[in-house]
């Protein structure tokens, strides 16, 4: 797939194959993929976690609060995605502009992991709705925890849908 391809199939997928693990390799490659992620000053503010199994289970409860993104619990493999501190010359830039690389950061990765799973053939969803108290004590992290990926299988019937987005004048201006 090339990456239009890859933009063009990739949706939220709330409708996993709860029975269907995800093999080792393809979470290698996806994991392989997160670690090139561009970042600012090449710092890579964050952490990864994988959860699997049980752990898996835990941050799913810290994810479903008030009926909250009740398909988790089918997908096998939860990232956690929380902060880590800045290198010392993001620190400076974040201060002095007034910008939140690491959160731009984050989002760059959210995107690299996304992708490649799509082109493994895997379903995610990207979750902000989250307990970040519960699922940093259960992981053990010292930073806010700003993501949760759910990732998996997609059920046969889990169907390609039209994207809804934005014509593209309402997105673009061009400045001469």
């Amino acid at each position: 797939m090339n990456f239009t391809e890859i933009a063009e199939n990739r949706q939220s997928c709330r409708n996993y194959a709860a029975d269907r693990p995800v093999e080792q390799e393809k979470l290698d490659r996806i994991l392989a993929s997160a670690r090139l992620a561009p970042s600012a000053c090449n710092g890579q503010p964050y952490q990864i976690t994988v959860c699997r199994g049980e752990a898996a289970k835990k941050v799913t409860k810290a994810v479903q609060g008030m009926g909250m993104n009740s398909f988790a619990s089918d997908a096998p493999i939860l990232l956690v995605i929380s902060e880590k501190p800045y290198v010392k010359s993001a620190a400076v830039g974040a201060k002095f502009l007034k910008n939140d690389y690491r959160s731009m950061d984050i989002g760059i990765l959210a995107a690299y992991i996304t992708a490649e799973a799509t082109a493994q053939g895997l379903g995610t969803c990207i979750l902000g709705w989250l307990n970040d108290d519960a699922i940093r004590a259960f992981c053990a992290l010292d930073g806010a925890v700003r993501l949760v990926i759910t990732l998996g299988y997609p059920k046969q019937d889990d169907t390609l849908r039209p994207k809804k987005r934005k014509d593209l004048s309402d997105l673009v201006s061009v400045l001469d």
